[in-house]
């Protein structure tokens, strides 16, 4: 399946912002490199999630882990080119 010239216009936006991302937020990276290499992202394994507003207000939550939970990741591990 090939694309047409928007679709390779918007995949060349998103490359750029991500790499605009990784330049502005490096110990993002470095975490999720921790996070590959120790394995940690299994079932049983809770993700939590915290953002607080620039008003202070905190919102958080957190997802344990299911198998079909590590089979999205899996598939989307392998859409990325570098992994």
């Amino acid at each position: 399946m090939a694309m047409n010239f928007n679709q390779m216009l918007k995949f060349q936006q998103m490359k750029n912002s991500l790499k605009r991302f990784d330049r502005d937020h490096p110990k993002f990276k470095n975490f999720l490199n921790a996070v590959t290499r120790e394995q940690a992202l299994r079932e049983g394994a809770v993700i939590e999630l915290s953002v607080t507003s620039p008003e202070g207000k905190n919102y958080c939550s957190n997802i344990k882990l299911n198998a079909e939970d590590i089979e999205l990741i899996n598939q989307l591990r392998t859409m990325n080119p570098n992994s």
